[in-house]
């Protein structure tokens, strides 16, 4: 069974470098993120091997943050061989991160 697997400021570059992979930046304290952490866990289940997905605790790890210039949270934030090519910011349904998801797999 997939899951999100969580990253830090020191594993975040290792982790999206190669093919596709969503990162979710959240906190503790942040509602919005809770409300999306069971799409994304059903994320990681639906396109295990299409898809990494990756979370990230910007307080504990602020510098990755700032790096990509994340100001609110949650901030989800789609990654292509390390280059981030879609940033979805706030709590949205389940049917938007699929949409962007699919702009960005191969053709099956």
């Amino acid at each position: 069974m997939a899951k999100p697997i969580v990253v830090t400021d020191n594993t975040f570059d290792q982790e999206i470098k190669d093919g596709l992979a969503i990162v979710d930046f959240w906190a503790e304290w942040c509602g919005p993120c809770k409300m999306i952490a069971p799409i994304l866990e059903e994320l990681a289940e639906e396109y295990d091997g299409k898809l990494k997905v990756l979370k990230l605790d910007v307080d504990e790890n602020p510098k990755t943050a700032m790096r990509y210039r994340v100001m609110s949270i949650p901030t989800v934030i789609l990654y292509k061989n390390g280059e981030p090519v879609e940033v979805i910011v706030g709590a949205q349904p389940k049917r938007n991160f699929v949409a962007r998801i699919k702009k960005h797999l191969p053709e099956a």
